[in-house]
């Protein structure tokens, strides 16, 4: 069991969940949701453990990271969009680039020799939320609050970490 096999595993769980997402049974995706989350704490942890950390293993965790995430929330936008829900297909558009910008700040952040960790509302938190929502189901308001949750903490987030980037000086 390699660290990298166990990124494709979590991303392979992903694209289950959002299949169970568009098939109907949220409940089943919730679970499938927290199962893929935990590959994904896993991976970066087995690495370490077995000093197999590389670069490319960082960059395709982060990389199936953001595709399992948004594989997930477009299934929740394409069963809000059949039931022609407005407000759950809003939610879902503004998750979606919400969460994304979390990630893409910190990765540019790095980019640029800038340390970025700052933040409330990481990864962890937004699967935690969306899997809570998928298991209280789709069909209550319970997802559409997470999806609200989920917005105003990856806002609050952005914030922190923009404001955390300006704040360091740049490397010499």
């Amino acid at each position: 069991m390699t660290p990298n096999f166990l990124s494709w595993s979590g991303f392979i769980l992903a694209l289950g969940a959002a299949a169970l997402i568009v098939t109907g049974y949220p409940l089943a995706a919730g679970i499938v949701v927290l199962v893929a989350g935990f590959f994904d704490i896993l991976d970066g942890a087995l690495a370490r453990l077995i000093k197999r950390v590389t670069p490319f293993g960082a960059v395709l965790d982060a990389t199936l990271d953001r595709l399992s995430e948004g594989a997930i929330l477009l299934a929740i936008l394409a069963v809000y969009a059949i039931q022609q829900s407005l407000p759950g297909v809003l939610l879902v558009g503004a998750a979606l680039i919400t969460s994304q910008l979390v990630s893409y700040i910190r990765a540019r952040a790095e980019a640029q020799g800038l340390e970025c960790k700052a933040g409330i509302f990481t990864r962890a938190e937004r699967v935690v939320i969306l899997a809570l929502g998928l298991l209280l189901s789709y069909f209550t308001p319970a997802l559409l609050i997470a999806l609200a949750i989920i917005v105003v903490f990856s806002l609050v987030t952005i914030i922190q970490r923009v404001v955390d980037v300006w704040r360091q000086k740049p490397p010499a």
